[in-house]
């Protein structure tokens, strides 16, 4: 197919393709979607090889978040029977912190819904980040706390964060239906902070909220020109309580479609598959680490996720390997000397930064707002595993599970 092997000769020069190529790909048929994830397959391996990097969520307060975003379960308004808790210590934090990286995650995600934090509450994170510092030796932290005032980002890496995730979510022509107590400029506001701070950008979207082919373009294009080190895709988890529960739009090939536009137009960042991989993709998951270098480990922030140790089996599976603490995630031209959180110099994905370590949802280091929605795990039951693939827009709640155990909870956590 043409369009592949220009998107391919791209990818590799780490060319932007047309918005007209980016929505082809998104219009393949899903007779074509292995030659799809082949092409893009080889764009992630020139840049990242056969490496998958793990990253672990730790959620500091969950619930009561005063934004009206509508994807989200810790939203205003929301009735989703969530987990609902202020803010963990610092050594809580890092407790939950360890079963992550006890299962070979070298990035930790510390999210807190809300707008964005108090001048005390920067204080109170960078006691965490010390305590999860302090323990293991070597560890990238990412803070996802909302929306930045001034000054905030440069206080979150003097305590040590490595970067910071703010999520643009959807296009900007689209953002005010999705949320109106902030607006995308706010978001892109926060980002920028971040970069100028020193701060490693990690910033994403969510698909499946309804938006055209056109927004999905615009919104990676945006990404791309604001040049995180990482983008987190999130797929809608429509959790039951929010505006959005009804929203059951993405199938396994759409899902993969829209990763591979991503690494065609990101081409040498570090795209990660965040929330919502486990309700959309299903058992199509293996063929996304094709397309994608990162996930999360083991469950989200109000969300369940895939246990941890069938992760790891389905990366061995694959004839992928885990990324090592000790192997720096982005490809020379953009990682700093300093361990491999990445750089916002050499360009790369674009031109300058994005926003967020996460998942809107959550997934990644999610976003304040999104943070429950993210990710969930196929509830694994007899009378689940006997349902045949839905249809597009048939509702799946059985693959829905609100996350019980971990931060927050005196159970063990899923990694």
């Amino acid at each position: 197919m043409d369009l592949l092997n220009t998107l391919v000769d791209k990818g590799l020069r780490r060319e932007l393709p047309t918005r007209e190529e980016a929505l082809a790909v998104l219009a393949t048929s899903d007779d074509d979607v292995l030659d799809v994830v082949a092409a893009a397959g080889r764009v992630r391996r020139q840049w990242f090889g056969r490496r998958v990097k793990l990253n672990y969520l730790v959620n500091l307060k969950s619930g009561l978040c005063p934004e009206d975003c509508s994807y989200c379960s810790q939203r205003l308004g929301s009735t989703a029977g969530i987990l609902k808790y202020t803010w963990l210590k610092p050594e809580e934090a890092s407790q939950a912190a360890a079963a992550g990286l006890a299962g070979g995650a070298k990035r930790v995600c510390l999210v807190a819904s809300g707008r964005g934090p108090t001048d005390r509450d920067v204080d109170r994170v960078a006691g965490t980040i010390k305590a999860i510092k302090d323990q293991n030796e070597g560890v990238e932290v990412c803070a996802c706390l909302g929306l930045l005032s001034d000054g905030q980002a440069e206080r979150l890496r003097e305590a040590g964060a490595d970067a910071y995730n703010h999520n643009l979510n959807t296009s900007e022509g689209t953002y005010g239906d999705i949320t109106t107590t902030h607006t995308y400029a706010d978001r892109v506001d926060t980002v920028q902070k971040a970069h100028a701070a020193g701060l490693s950008a990690c910033s994403g979207l969510i698909a499946g909220m309804g938006e055209s082919d056109e927004d999905l373009v615009d919104v990676v294009f945006s990404l791309r020109e604001l040049d995180p080190d990482s983008v987190p895709v999130n797929f809608l988890i429509p959790v039951e309580g929010t505006p959005l529960a009804k929203e059951w739009n993405l199938t396994p090939q759409r899902c993969l479609r829209i990763l591979a536009m991503v690494r065609f137009v990101c081409p040498d960042v570090e795209v990660r598959i965040a929330g919502g991989r486990e309700v959309h993709l299903r058992t199509m998951q293996p063929l996304a680490l094709h397309l994608a270098n990162s996930i999360f480990l083991g469950d989200y922030l109000t969300t369940e996720g895939q246990a941890g140790k069938a992760d790891l089996e389905m990366i061995a599976d694959a004839g992928f390997e885990v990324e090592g603490a000790e192997q720096v995630t982005l490809p020379e031209h953009r990682a700093t000397a300093a361990g491999g959180c990445g750089s916002h110099e050499g360009g790369g994905c674009g031109s300058h930064d994005g926003t967020g370590c996460g998942s809107h949802q959550d997934s990644g280091c999610g976003s304040h707002e999104g943070g429950g929605v993210c990710g969930s795990a196929p509830a694994v039951t007899p009378a689940a595993a006997t349902v045949t693939a839905a249809a597009v827009g048939e509702a799946r709640t059985d693959l829905v599970a609100v996350r019980r155990r971990g931060a927050g909870t005196d159970l063990a956590p899923n990694a």
